[in-house]
């Protein structure tokens, strides 16, 4: 079931399942090439973590973030970002710490400069990740970690809907530098205002960019495709299921 679930889920993050796609059991075992059992299991787990959302006797939907919730989500992960760049920044006063810290670094930074140069979405949101996750790990403090493996997810989804219209990338690596530069400074107070300063810009692109709601957001901007294949399916999909709910 763990199998299914982070395909779906991964599915939904990238933008393959738009905001509004149905997902019915039968037409994801197919396409998976998996029975319907563990896809049942993953849409219940989905629907309690809030990716889909029950629409009656029509099943399940991909659900709408909406820009409170994302909001919220940014407020969560300023305070656990905040803390891990100081923590960080405090585990870096040795030069051993800091030449091992700045190795570990420079391959980020070059990860990152090769995801800008591919453009590619998925690679871009993998270095962001990558980017923050070494920084928790860093900090030493493992419940960090721990707290916001769950709220990647929901990164990933919103991140993906913006990067795809938006070219957010060089400016947000060039944030990731000078948090860097802080860390490695051994400064907790200048490394926190650098990731406090990160974060507002992303917030304010973001919110920015979908004005009343996450979910006008969604129509406009996951619709963007990722394989013609994969959009004529799920359209054809919910088409086919909009027929059956007719009858």
């Amino acid at each position: 079931m763990a199998a299914v679930h982070a395909t779906i889920l991964d599915a939904i993050c990238s933008g393959m399942f738009p905001p509004g796609t149905r997902l019915g059991q039968e037409w994801l075992a197919e396409r998976f090439g998996v029975s319907r059992q563990p896809v049942a299991q993953a849409l219940a787990l989905m629907k309690a973590q809030g990716f889909v959302t029950d629409v009656g006797r029509r099943g399940l939907m991909v659900n709408s973030l909406t820009s409170d919730y994302v909001s919220s989500m940014y407020e969560v992960r300023g305070a656990l970002d905040a803390l891990a760049a100081r923590l960080a920044a405090a585990n870096c006063r040795s030069a051993d710490q800091r030449a091992s810290a700045r190795a570990a670094f420079d391959r980020l930074l070059a990860a990152g400069d090769a995801a800008i140069a591919s453009k590619a979405v998925t690679d871009l949101i993998a270095a962001d990740v990558a980017f923050h996750s070494y920084i928790y790990t860093l900090s030493k403090n493992s419940v960090i970690s721990e707290t916001m493996e769950p709220l990647w997810s929901r990164m990933r989804w919103v991140m993906s809907a913006y990067l795809r219209e938006h070219d957010w990338a060089k400016g947000t690596w060039g944030e990731h530098r000078r948090i860097i530069e802080a860390i490695l400074a051994a400064d907790p107070q200048a490394a926190a205002a650098a990731v406090d300063a990160h974060l507002v810009n992303a917030i304010g692109l973001i919110e920015g960019s979908i004005g009343d709601g996450m979910t006008k957001l969604g129509a406009a901007q996951f619709h963007s495709p990722i394989s013609l294949k994969g959009d004529r399916e799920v359209s054809r999909q919910n088409e086919n299921q909009e027929k059956s709910d007719e009858k």
